[in-house]
């Protein structure tokens, strides 16, 4: 990447509240202000967590709070249903990225701000796609860690992960016998707290029913890893979307999120 990437320190503990939103779920949201001595900028920045993560491990922790908080940009992280400080539930009828897009789209009507930028990474990009093909506030759009399985199978790529396998996994007693992709999700995810039933619930519920790309009207910007299998062919999803582009960094789906190059390609792309 050829833009420059802000000197880094820890994010500050962010101001953090919960919306009950229309099913009676407790929805935690995070919210950074703008450094002082920065010019602020106008329109906040929406940030919108992977399968198994939080807001704080997959944008406090990367670096990526600091960064855009460091030129200017107001910042809120939604914690997922399921995920960090929001209520837990292992009924998958309470899940899927749909119903989550309806919790992100209630965090945005509390923001009082006639545009916003969203930033999602996997899960999260997918419940940010349907997002913006409905939410006419929606300035700029970066979507990371999906690829082809958008277009072709609705939502994230379960050809490469089956969610019917993830669900079990999350579950099984023993998880010693497990192969090496869900091993690692697993270990993740016990790593970072996750709720391991709510974590299955929401494998069971993962959306495959489509979104209309064509839709969006926000300016996007598509980041893949170039050995991430998750974002298999991330060009298909780019030509899908009215005005995208694509961005390819160095690195598989555990890496990319976190990773410097990813942070620039965000701060750059959402400068303006």
């Amino acid at each position: 990447m050829t833009d420059p990437v802000p000197a880094l320190a820890a994010a500050p503990q962010p101001r953090t509240a919960v919306l009950v939103v229309d099913d009676g779920t407790e929805i935690a949201y995070h919210r950074w202000e703008p450094d002082s001595g920065v010019r602020a900028h106008p329109v906040p920045v929406v940030l919108q967590h992977g399968f198994t993560a939080n807001t704080m491990v997959d944008w406090a922790g990367s670096g990526t709070v600091t960064a855009l908080t460091a030129v200017g940009r107001t910042v809120v992280g939604v914690d997922a249903r399921g995920h960090g400080q929001s209520q837990k539930s292992p009924d998958p009828r309470r899940y899927g990225e749909p119903r989550m897009a309806r919790d992100l789209r209630a965090v945005i009507d509390l923001l009082d701000s006639h545009e916003v930028d969203l930033v999602g990474y996997s899960m999260g990009s997918i419940i940010s796609l349907l997002v913006a093909a409905e939410e006419p506030k929606v300035r700029k759009l970066v979507v990371g860690g999906v690829g082809a399985g958008v277009v072709e199978l609705g939502g994230v790529d379960t050809r490469v992960l089956p969610n019917d396998v993830l669900a079990e996994a999350l579950l099984v007693d023993d998880p010693g016998s497990l192969p090496p992709e869900v091993a690692g999700m697993r270990t993740f995810a016990q790593a970072v707290g996750a709720d391991l039933p709510s974590l299955a619930a929401q494998a069971r519920a993962v959306h495959t029913g489509g979104v209309e790309l064509a839709r969006i009207t926000a300016r996007t910007l598509v980041i893949a890893g170039d050995r991430d299998p998750l974002a298999a062919r991330p060009e298909v999803l780019a030509d899908a979307i009215p005005d995208a582009r694509l961005v390819l960094v160095a690195g598989d789906h555990a890496i990319v999120g976190g990773s410097p190059d990813f942070r620039a390609a965000v701060a750059a792309f959402l400068r303006d």
